[in-house]
């Protein structure tokens, strides 16, 4: 028999799961195990977290603060830095819709070689559309460094993708 707790917790899992898991692909690049393993990981804390959750004044923050920690975590793992990463995985999610063919890889590829916190940083202004302050928020730094890490994730990319894919974006 479950409790009022988990059941709430079901019902939210149920409703925002998809979400996560979009959230979470993105933010490991497009690495669809990464990115189960990542949800998993949030909805574990999140579960014991509970009622601290149900408290807050912003839901949506706590969850992409919940959601940028436990990606942290996951990349100082000791037996992460051990695994080798493979250039094709069979199993790859369908690039985002507009986004097809070398564009896709190219931009794949290029946001693999952001660390952690700057694709984050990516994907919350840039994909969610947020502004500086809730990226901050996000990510627990202030607003200042989400303008600087968001500036240079924008150079690598341009200096990684080259003139060949940027051109498909404008």
């Amino acid at each position: 028999m479950r409790s009022e707790r988990d059941e709430q917790f079901h019902r939210f899992v149920v409703s925002r799961r998809s979400s996560l898991v979009r959230t979470a692909t993105l933010l490991t690049a497009g690495d669809a195990h990464l990115a189960e393993d990542l949800v998993q990981s949030v909805l574990t804390k999140l579960y014991v977290a509970w009622p601290a959750f149900q408290r807050a004044d912003n839901p949506d923050g706590y969850l992409r603060r919940v959601m940028v920690n436990a990606l942290t975590d996951e990349r100082r793992r000791w037996w992460r830095r051990r695994e080798e990463t493979m250039a094709d995985v069979p199993d790859l999610p369908a690039a985002e819709p507009g986004i097809t063919g070398e564009v896709a890889d190219g931009l794949r590829a290029a946001l693999r070689q952001l660390p952690p916190r700057m694709r984050a940083a990516l994907v919350f202004r840039y994909f969610y559309d947020l502004d500086v302050a809730d990226t901050a928020d996000a990510l627990g730094c202030s607003e200042g460094t989400v303008k600087s890490q968001t500036a240079r994730a924008l150079d690598r990319l341009r200096d990684v993708i080259g003139p060949s894919l940027t051109s498909a974006y404008r």
